[in-house]
């Protein structure tokens, strides 16, 4: 979540770690695939990097059903952001089952809503650890 909500700011992501494995299926996804990040104590880590003159502070918090964040900044943001997936495939590797692949890139509007920015983030493969093409819940 905290790789999610970084990616809506102007705060850089200097180490990040993907999942090795994609365990959740498309159904009711609302995030692109490949968009969180794997903390492993001590040694796989998310770090971030304010290089701004803003402070910034990520709250997150839990009730009964689900877990919660957001971003907070001293300032008025000046952006908003749209996260994206492109090249989404799924192969079928002779080793294992299914492999989930994809990049995610993430556009920068002005508070017009005029785009400035287009940049590739990163790229994500996964061994799949269900069945693909499951049918949404309704």
């Amino acid at each position: 979540m905290i790789f999610w909500i970084t990616l809506h700011s102007p705060l850089k992501i200097t180490e990040r770690y993907r999942h090795s494995y994609d365990v959740f299926p498309d159904s009711n996804r609302t995030q692109p695939f490949g968009s969180g990040a794997t903390c492993v104590y001590n040694y796989r880590d998310l770090q971030l990097y304010n290089d701004t003159d803003e402070e910034y502070q990520i709250v997150l918090y839990m009730d009964v059903e689900y877990l919660h964040g957001e971003i907070r900044s001293n300032r008025r943001k000046l952006y908003n952001y749209e996260i994206y997936e492109k090249e989404h495939k799924i192969t079928h590797e002779h080793w294992v089952d299914y492999v989930r692949h994809n990049l995610i890139y993430r556009k920068r509007y002005d508070l017009e809503g005029d785009v400035i920015d287009d940049e590739y983030i990163t790229e994500n493969h996964a061994l799949m650890m269900y069945q693909p093409f499951l049918e949404q819940q309704v």
